[in-house]
Formats: C-alpha cells, sequence, structure tokens
C-alpha cells in the first residue's frame, strides 16, 4: 500500500495527467499569477453619458449547487454596463460635469502561493474638474493612509502582500467632484488555494462480489472549485468511468454500482484546483472483497440512486448546467432521463454513460420538473428534481442627466428586467436616499417637488435581485443665473410687407424663469387685439400696418439681473406676381418659354425660384432642356427645349424678397407617342393562334389610333410583328387573335400603341406559352447520297428545325427502293436531329441507283415526304495498293516519294497518305503526310539527315483506307559541310571582280563538296544574285555602282554548306585592287590613280 505514496513524486509532471473534466466555461482564465474575472462591464462608450453597471461575480450570492454555482460564474457576461451622453452635457472636456465611470472593479481570485505579490482592482472615472478616489470593503472605507499596504493610482487600488484574512471581500469605488459622487458596482476580492488531504490512514473497504460501492474522497479545504479523478493501484492508471464505474464532481466519491474481482485494489482520489492547477493526492483506500463462504457473491437486487442533482436546481439563463444521477445495482443500472412537464430540451445532451443530463445555453422555457429513471431487471428508482432559471437585472431605462430651474419638479425612471423581478433603490453622492416630505420613490421612479440648490448632486439607481445588482447614473443640476440673450439676438431687423404677421422672439436664459415687458420706443407696449405677448415673452402684429415701424425692445428680468434686445420693424409693400402663359399644349420635340414678372418695393432684392411639380428645377442636371434666362431686375424666362413627356406637368414660379414671398403655377400638358399598354394575358392558345388582350396604356392627349402585335420565340431574331384578326386593331381595341404561329413553339407576345404624334414604348412581354402540338407539315430538304463503304446506301437530308418540328416524339421516315422496282423500303429515324441514314445490304453493289424519299412525323402523326431523288450506293474504299513506289532522297531533311495509282480499283481515291519511320523504329510510330485528288508524288520535309526512312502508301476516300503498297527504304543525304570556304581573295578591274579561295574539307559524316555558289547582292536588297562554279575561283561582273556584298557556300548532295564571311566591295572604273583576309596590298598602271581601299571583313551570317 505504501507504493501508491509514490504518486507524489509524479506531481511535478502536471502535463502528463489527463483531466477527466474542463474548466470552468465561459471565464476567460488565463493562469498567471492573478486570475481575473472579466465581465462585460469593462466596455466603454466615449459617445455617451447615460450611466449604468452590471453585477461583478462577487454580488451574485453562491447557492449551494455546486453546477449552478459554475454556471453563474460563466454568466458573469450576461449584464451589460453601458454608458451614454444626454443632450445636456456633451462630451467636450472644457464642459464641466459629474464622474462618469470609464472602468469599474472586476472580481478578482488570487492564488495564495502566487509569485505575484500584489493585486489590482481597477477604477476609473471621466469627469471635469479630475475626480478624487476612494475605496470601501465590506461597505466600510479603507484608510490608504494607515496601512503601507493599499496604494491608490489613477483611481485603481492596489494591494501590496494581499492577505486571506484581512483583504477578502467585497470592494466598491468611489469617485468624487465638485458635482457630486457615484458608487461602482461591488467586485469580490477572493483566495485560491488547496489544502492537504489529512495524513490519517484509511481503512479498507470490504465488499462482496456484485455488491455495490461508495468510495468516499472527503476532499481538503480549498477555493474556488476542485475537479475530482481516482487513480488505480498506481500512477498512471486513472479509473475510467463507465455505466458501472462513477465519479461525481459534486461530492467527489467513486460510486461503482456492482464490483468485481477486477476492482480489488488500492484507490487515490486526486484534486485539482481549476484557478491554480495545484494537485494533491488523499491516502490510498483499499478495496477488497469478502470471502466468508457462499455469501461471498451478492445477489441480484433492484437500484439505489445513490447521487443525483438537488430537488432545487438553480441556473443562470444562457449557462451550461449539469445534472448527475448515479445509482447502484446488481444487474448494473441504466439510467435515463425525462422532463416531466415537456419533451426534452432538443440541445440536452447525455454524458458518461447517460449518468449526466447537460443542458448548454439554459433559456427560461428549459425550467421545469426533470426525472432520473434508474432501471435493471430487478426493479426501478426514480428522483425528480426543479430546473429553476434565473436572469440577471437588464436595464430597459437608464437615466439621463437633467438641469431643473429652482422650484421645478424633478422625476426621474429606471426600469429593469430580471428573474426574480428586481428591486430598486437609490443613492445621492454615493449614499442612500430615503424619502422625505418633498421626495418620493415608488418602483423605480424618484419624485423631488419644488427643486433647488441643495438637491444637487449625482444619483444612481440601483436594480437588484438575489443574483445581481445594475447600476445607472445621472448628474442633476439646479441653474440659477441673470437673464442674457445670444450676442446675434441683440439687434434685429425684421422686414414684412402689409398685411403680414410679425412674430419677434423673447427667449432669455435664466434661471429661475424671468419676467417679460415689451416697449416701441421710450413708451411701454399696449397690447390689443392685433399685439400680444405670448406665453414664452415673443412679441406677436398680426394684419401689419405702417403704423408698426418702429424699434421695439424686450426686456427679461429675474431676481439676479436683467437684460434687454432691440428689434427694428420695417413693412413694405407686397409683392405681385405675374407668369404667362397659364396653360399650353405642346408635341413632344416642341420649345416654350415660360415668363415670370415681379411688381416689389423698388428697396427691396428679389430672386425667382422655378419648380417642377413642386420640387426645384435643377438646371445642370436636366440635360440642357432648361434654362433659366434673367433679362431684368424684375422678371425671369425659363426656356424648355426639346420637351419630353416627362416635361408635362405644374411649373411654379416662386419671387423672394426680404420681406415676402409669392408664387404662382402654370400648366403644361405634352402630347407624344402613347405610353406602353398594360399587362399582356394569353387568354386561348391553338396550335397557330393566340388570343390576346390588353388594357391600353397612357394616350398622352393624343388617343390611340392603331395597335401592332409582335411576338418572340426562341427561333425568332428579336420580336417580329405577327399576322393578326382582325388584321387592323383600331385604337379601340383591347384584344386581338396572332395567326400563322407554329404549333408547339413557345411564344412571348408584346403590343406597341400608335397615335397621330408616334409610336410609344411596347408593353411588359406576355408569360412564356406554347402552342399545342399538329402534324409535322415541313419535309426535309437537300436529300442527297454520301460515301459510304461498299455495299452501303447512305442517305443524308437537312434536319428539319425544332421551330417546325410541331411536336413531341419526332423523327423522319427513310424510304428507298432500287430504281426500277415498285415496293419501298422504309426505316424510322427517332432522332429529331439525325441527318443521315446508312442501309447496308452485303447484295448490293457498288454504283446501284436508288429512288429516295424521306419524311416526318411526331406524336400527332406522319407529315409530308421530300421530293424523290435518285442516289447511289457506295463504290468502297479503294481495293488495290499503289504501285511502282519510288523513294529519292533530295537532300539532308527531304525525300521525294513517287507512285502510280491502279486503274482497276474499285473506290475511287480522295488522296494518298505515306507513312514513314525510321529503321529503328516501329510502323505504328509512323508520321503521315497527305495529298489530295490524284497526285502522285510528294516530298517529305523536316527529315534527320543521314537516316534510313521506311516508307509505304495507301489510298483513301469517305470510305476508308485501301491497302498499303509495299514498303520501300531511302536515306536521307549526308549534311552539307561545317566548314566555311576560307580565305577568299579578290581583285577588281571596272565592274569585275575575280575570287578565289581555298577548297572546302568535308568531315566523314558530311556529303562530298559537288561545287560551289557564291552569292552577291547590292546593300541595302535583299534579292541575290548566284554563280554556280565546281572550280575555287570565279569572276563576278558588278552591274551598278555601289557596295556589294558577297559570300561563298560549298554545294553538296545533303544541301548548301556553312557560308563564308561576307566582303563588301565597291563597284567603280579605274585602278586594280587585290586583297585577302590576312593582308591588304594594292597596285597601279600607268593610266591610273593609285587607289587605297580599305576592306571590312564582316563576321559571318545567314545570306
Amino acid at each position: 500500500m505504501q507504493s501508491s505514496w509514490r504518486l507524489m513524486f509524479f506531481m511535478s509532471l502536471a502535463s502528463c495527467f489527463t483531466e477527466s473534466s474542463e474548466a470552468i466555461p465561459g471565464i476567460p482564465t488565463t493562469y498567471a499569477a492573478i486570475l481575473r474575472l472579466k465581465s462585460l462591464s469593462s466596455s466603454y462608450s466615449s459617445r455617451t453619458r447615460q450611466r449604468s453597471s452590471s453585477p461583478p461575480l462577487g454580488s451574485i450570492s453562491s447557492p449551494s449547487w455546486h453546477g449552478a454555482a459554475a454556471q453563474q460564474q460563466q454568466q458573469q457576461h450576461s449584464p451589460t454596463n453601458l454608458y451614454h451622453v444626454s443632450e445636456a452635457f456633451k462630451h467636450d472636456e472644457s464642459v464641466d460635469h459629474g464622474p462618469v465611470f470609464i472602468q469599474e472593479p472586476d472580481s478578482v481570485i488570487f492564488p495564495v502561493d502566487s509569485d505575484e505579490k500584489k493585486v489590482s482592482l481597477g477604477c476609473q472615472a471621466r469627469a471635469n474638474p479630475a475626480p478624487t478616489y476612494k475605496w470601501l470593503r465590506n461597505g466600510t472605507e479603507i484608510d490608504i493612509e494607515s496601512d503601507y499596504r493599499y496604494s491608490v493610482i489613477e483611481g485603481s487600488i492596489i494591494i501590496n502582500n494581499p492577505s486571506e484574512t484581512k483583504d477578502t471581500g467585497q470592494y466598491q469605488c468611489i469617485t468624487t467632484n465638485m458635482f457630486g459622487s457615484i458608487l461602482s458596482r461591488e467586485a469580490t476580492l477572493q483566495f485560491a488555494y488547496l489544502g492537504n488531504f489529512s495524513g490519517r490512514t484509511r481503512s479498507a473497504v470490504s465488499v462482496r462480489e456484485g455488491q455495490g460501492v461508495v468510495l468516499m474522497c472527503s476532499p481538503p479545504l480549498h477555493s474556488p472549485e476542485i475537479i475530482y479523478s481516482w487513480v488505480f493501484n498506481e500512477f498512471p492508471s486513472f479509473v475510467a468511468e463507465d455505466s458501472r464505474r462513477f465519479i461525481s464532481q459534486e461530492t467527489g466519491n467513486l460510486y461503482i454500482s456492482k464490483v468485481q474481482p477486477s476492482d480489488v485494489g488500492s484507490y487515490i482520489c486526486l484534486v485539482k484546483n481549476t484557478v491554480t492547477n495545484a494537485r494533491v493526492l488523499s491516502p490510498p483506500t483499499p478495496l477488497t472483497l469478502r470471502t466468508d463462504g457462499k455469501q461471498g457473491v451478492m445477489g441480484e437486487y433492484e437500484p439505489k440512486i445513490e447521487v443525483h442533482f438537488p430537488y432545487t436546481v438553480t441556473t443562470a439563463k444562457g449557462s451550461t448546467i449539469k445534472m448527475e444521477c448515479f445509482a447502484l445495482g446488481n444487474p448494473v443500472p441504466t439510467i435515463s432521463w425525462r422532463k416531466v412537464n415537456g419533451p426534452n430540451p432538443s440541445k440536452a445532451r447525455l454524458r458518461k454513460s447517460q449518468a449526466v443530463l447537460e443542458i448548454p445555453n439554459v433559456q427560461l422555457e428549459d425550467a421545469g420538473t426533470y426525472e432520473c429513471k434508474a432501471e435493471n431487471s430487478r426493479g426501478r428508482n426514480v428522483f425528480r428534481g426543479q430546473l429553476q432559471v434565473y436572469t440577471y437585472p437588464h436595464w430597459t431605462e437608464r437615466l439621463n442627466d437633467t438641469q431643473l430651474d429652482s422650484g421645478d419638479q424633478l422625476r426621474w425612471e429606471c426600469k429593469a428586467i430580471g428573474k426574480p423581478r428586481p428591486t430598486y433603490r437609490w443613492l445621492k453622492n454615493g449614499t442612500p436616499l430615503w424619502p422625505e416630505s418633498r421626495i418620493e420613490m415608488v418602483n423605480g421612479v424618484l419624485m423631488i417637488h419644488s427643486v433647488n440648490q441643495s438637491d444637487a448632486g449625482m444619483y444612481q439607481c440601483v436594480a437588484e435581485n438575489k443574483h445581481g445588482a445594475v447600476y445607472t447614473s445621472a448628474e442633476l443640476r439646479i441653474l440659477a443665473s441673470a437673464p442674457t440673450f445670444l450676442a446675434s439676438h441683440l439687434k434685429k431687423t425684421i422686414i414684412i410687407t402689409k398685411g403680414q404677421e410679425v412674430a419677434v422672439e423673447c427667449k432669455p436664459q435664466a434661471s429661475p424663469k424671468p419676467t417679460i415687458s415689451w416697449k416701441k420706443g421710450d413708451k411701454a407696449l399696449r397690447e390689443n387685439k392685433r399685439i400680444t405677448v405670448l406665453p414664452d415673452g415673443s412679441l406677436r402684429i398680426l394684419n401689419a400696418t405702417k403704423s408698426d415701424e418702429g424699434k421695439y425692445v424686450c426686456r427679461g428680468e429675474n431676481v439676479f439681473g436683467s437684460a434687454e434686445i432691440t428689434a427694428s420693424v420695417f413693412v413694405k409693400e407686397p409683392t405681385r406676381i405675374d407668369l404667362s402663359p397659364k396653360r399650353t399644349e405642346l408635341t413632344v420635340g416642341e420649345s416654350i418659354v415660360l415668363s415670370c414678372k415681379a411688381l416689389h418695393d423698388p428697396t427691396l432684392d428679389v430672386i425667382f425660384h422655378w419648380t417642377l411639380n413642386g420640387q426645384p428645377i435643377d438646371f445642370e442636371k436636366e440635360g440642357g432642356h432648361f434654362e433659366s434666362i434673367r433679362v431684368q431686375v424684375s422678371s425671369a424666362d425659363l426656356m424648355i427645349r426639346n420637351i419630353l413627356l416627362m416635361h408635362a406637368g405644374r411649373y411654379g414660379c416662386r419671387v423672394q424678397t426680404t420681406a415676402d414671398s409669392i408664387s404662382d403655377e402654370a400648366e403644361l400638358l405634352v402630347r407624344g407617342p402613347p405610353g406602353p399598354p398594360g399587362v399582356v394575358i394569353v387568354e386561348e392558345i391553338t396550335e397557330t393562334t393566340a388570343t390576346l388582350s390588353w388594357t391600353p396604356g397612357a394616350d398622352n392627349h393624343s388617343p390611340i389610333t392603331s395597335y401592332n402585335l409582335q411576338a418572340r420565340s426562341p427561333f425568332s431574331l428579336g420580336w417580329q410583328t405577327v399576322k393578326t384578326v382582325p388584321e387592323t386593331i383600331s385604337g379601340d381595341m383591347e384584344s386581338a387573335m396572332a395567326v400563322e404561329l407554329n404549333p408547339w413553339v413557345e411564344y412571348e407576345f408584346r403590343v406597341v400603341a400608335t397615335n397621330k404624334i408616334g409610336t410609344g414604348d411596347p408593353s411588359a412581354p406576355s408569360r412564356v406559352i406554347r402552342t399545342k402540338e399538329a402534324v409535322p407539315k415541313t419535309a426535309p430538304a437537300n436529300v442527297s447520297g454520301r460515301s459510304g463503304r461498299r455495299h452501303e446506301l447512305v442517305i443524308a437530308w437537312e434536319p428539319v428545325s425544332e421551330e417546325f418540328q410541331n411536336g413531341e416524339g419526332f423523327g423522319y421516315i427513310v424510304a428507298f427502293r432500287p430504281n426500277g422496282t415498285r415496293g419501298w423500303k422504309e426505316k424510322m429515324v427517332t432522332s429529331s436531329d439525325a441527318s443521315k441514314f446508312i442501309y447496308r445490304d452485303e447484295s448490293v453493289p457498288p454504283l446501284t441507283p436508288f429512288e429516295v424519299k424521306v419524311g416526318v412525323y411526331n406524336n400527332k402523326g406522319d407529315g409530308p415526304f421530300s421530293p424523290i431523288v435518285v442516289i447511289c450506293s457506295a463504290e468502297g474504299e479503294p481495293s488495290a495498293a499503289p504501285t511502282d513506289v519510288k523513294a529519292t532522297g533530295l537532300s539532308v531533311s527531304e525525300i521525294l516519294i513517287a507512285w502510280r495509282h491502279n486503274k482497276e480499283s474499285v473506290g475511287r481515291p480522295q488522296g494518298f497518305e505515306v507513312g514513314y519511320w525510321k529503321d529503328m523504329e516501329q510502323e505504328e510510330a509512323a508520321e503521315k503526310a497527305r495529298t489530295e485528288g490524284n497526285e502522285s508524288s510528294i516530298i517529305l520535309t523536316g527529315l534527320e539527315g543521314n537516316t534510313l526512312y521506311h516508307l509505304r502508301v495507301k489510298a483513301y476516300n469517305a470510305a476508308g483506307y485501301g491497302p498499303p503498297s509495299n514498303a520501300v527504304r531511302v536515306a536521307t543525304k549526308k549534311s552539307p559541310p561545317s566548314q566555311a570556304p576560307s580565305n577568299i581573295m579578290w581583285i577588281q578591274d571596272g565592274s569585275h571582280v575575280s575570287l578565289g579561295w581555298e577548297p572546302v574539307r568535308p568531315l566523314a559524316n558530311e556529303s562530298d563538296v559537288m561545287g560551289y555558289k557564291v552569292l552577291f547582292r547590292q546593300e541595302g536588297h535583299s534579292n541575290s544574285q548566284v554563280i554556280e562554279t565546281q572550280k575555287t575561283s570565279a569572276v563576278v561582273l558588278l552591274p551598278d555602282v555601289g557596295v556589294y556584298i558577297i559570300e561563298v557556300r560549298a554545294v553538296s548532295e545533303g544541301g548548301d554548306g556553312t557560308p563564308s564571311s561576307q566582303i563588301r566591295v565597291p563597284s567603280f572604273s579605274g585602278g586594280k585592287v587585290t586583297s585577302s583576309q590576312s593582308s591588304l596590298h594594292t597596285f597601279s598602271t600607268s593610266s591610273s590613280t593609285v587607289t587605297f581601299l580599305l576592306v571590312l571583313m564582316v563576321p559571318s551570317t545567314s545570306w
């Protein structure tokens, strides 16, 4: 038994352990020194200043059910923490405002044995002036000054050398500036540790074979959760869970429903901390079998449920819940689950041989009674428990910053949802707010009557249930100031016309609300039926006259002071307008000018605006149709060119002055081609007709005179006009019949209307419809014969287009008979695409004449036959091989092959095919070359030099190939000499140039030299002249004056050899010049002038 304790040695090999369960889901864990349980509340929106917060992990009460607690930790992300700005306080940092949390503290789990010696809880707020911070632990303020372990940096608290006994608890941050204080949500500081098992030796457990047993783990003290597994005998032998063995992650115990002899051994409980990953082992528990006579084997007995989920299980919405159920029994019981009050959730999964029911993403509808049933052949046992689903509080309505005048009433309402339903409490400057004579708090509503400066501050509404709390905050400001006006309102000039209403605004900013008084000039203004002061302090004058002109002064006053504004009022004569013509009818393409004149006070400027159907005309985007013409100050014209239908409507001219605005409208009617007719309906369809109806479109102010029907099919080139009944469709008709359609063809129809102006746009196409089937009416065309094999009659024709097949099941009837006989032989060709039929009869001689006709049919019946034509049976492929085949090597890459055609051959050839292959190759790899017609020779090119080839010739025609000739053999010539003529020497006498060179010596694998070619051409020309000679010298006549380029090549059976280097020789009369490639010589005579000639030797290039 002591050997099992050696497992302690292997605890450092943590990575070798196979984990039997997972870390807490939903927590973004990092196994650093400090594990922070982050929630979404750390997110922050910089654009808003409504204030709210969500519960940290520490604010969630921990129920006794372990699985639910783990899921509650997962659900720390569900409540959200959002911030919003009200219109009262903008995000401009230059504006003073109270604190708004940017970051609130998150719950922290700190490992006791961590190398990190400090822990931090974050807190940061935005405020102007900048805020200060203090911290509470368990509701009591922490004295930062008196304990050196604490420090606050930019709002966050740092705890050095944290102590479990001193520092465990709930933490809150309070931030304050001159406008008040707000309190953060709670965050929990928790310490993670794992104690050691008691070292006391555990007693052996002795059971009978077949009996059930529970091995107790009795875990040490720990925080937070731990994971259980069991080791059997020695590491690394772990107990594998199955239908007979189960390890509860709630109790840690090992349950064996039916003990077998193989279970005997030593069992050790291994626990692992989910945060620190620390592991400890229990002392071993021996398991033995009792062997007391006949009673050593346990008899069968009914199941007994040893571990089950609680009677009431609570879990958060969105979490994953795991419920356990396992029973002892003989035989081994099977476990099944069901939801008593409804079907099992479809997402539910059974784990660990059905001993665990797992429900992911729990929703409210998953709540209810669940039943676990253990059953074997001896009986069954049942357990039932209630699953309750809760939700954290969640804001549906938050607080907004508010500013009020003294004496006003404040009403704030916050609303949250959650299960159980949340309750509400209020804080002012971080401390509880209680009802008073002026303060009422009912169900999330806060009312303060007759507010004063003492009520200003930071307020928070807290919505909470037993699972968590959320916070929302807002600032209340009480205003107190003397009246002020915006600088732009201090002096105003108001220009109106007689009879208009004058409104002079007077709304000073002040708190409390000021009293308003008005003067005209130096005298107090008297109100009457026309002149009144409105409740908001503004002055209104109805039906203004000249006497109302003058200066008006508004004064606002309260206990803190007063302010005034002045408004100067001028009353002018009203503006009048004349727009012409008032109503006009035009035809598309015509033009018109609308004239707008204004009669107005000469001291006022006037602006003209043009509209069409109430919308301003954009002269830049109207395609040049509109132009505004301003000739005089008091008039404007609108030119409309090349008018379109879309330009019809009401044209408005608006005259705008600084005093008034007046407008008038003119109506423009535009006549044009009709609009498209309405929906086209196919009412009746036959083989060749379609009855159509439609609704008339807009006539565009010119009556419709006629309609035109058009059709489109897959076989037509776009839309085509169809014949109709009646032949002419008058403008008052709304239906007609399309005739002479093809049967069994898909058609679309549309209608086009015409009036005196022209033809309009077509209607939308009708739905696609197919005409009915009919017997085909079109016979195949161009029936003729084709080449074929011997004893074949090949009949060809042009297939009938699908457009004329008239129905399904279309095919051809091929009828034929030998010329001069009576009875027809008919064959059916079922393919509508067929264009050929081959009839084979061994008794038919070649070129036997037949009378042939081809008919058509479909499912409706047989159609017509084509006219009778006479065609002959095939003569077949050539029957004889070519004779007298001869082949001659022409050059290094060419062979000439010639043959004779056997005139007695049956099957006229269309040409001949030559197959040729190298001596060491197989005939199957032969390359092919063809002739056409009666050609009886061909030059094969592109061959290899000095190579033996085999050749065969055979005739061919459309029926196939004839027999091949006997094979002949021929070799290509050797390659031409690779050596170029060298040491070229020349002497020039006038236009004659005498050349000489050393002879070319071919190599053994090169052709013998048969002679030489001298090629010369005038510089700048492409055509060369050639002199052939068998000697190593030649005389060249240069006929024209200029520079000549000369080169020499050897000639052999294998072709021309490598050219010599080019020489450039000028042509002139006079002296005699000699040259060589190695030296330059000059000669002279008594009758000529000595001339020096530099010979340019050009590198050898292709001629």
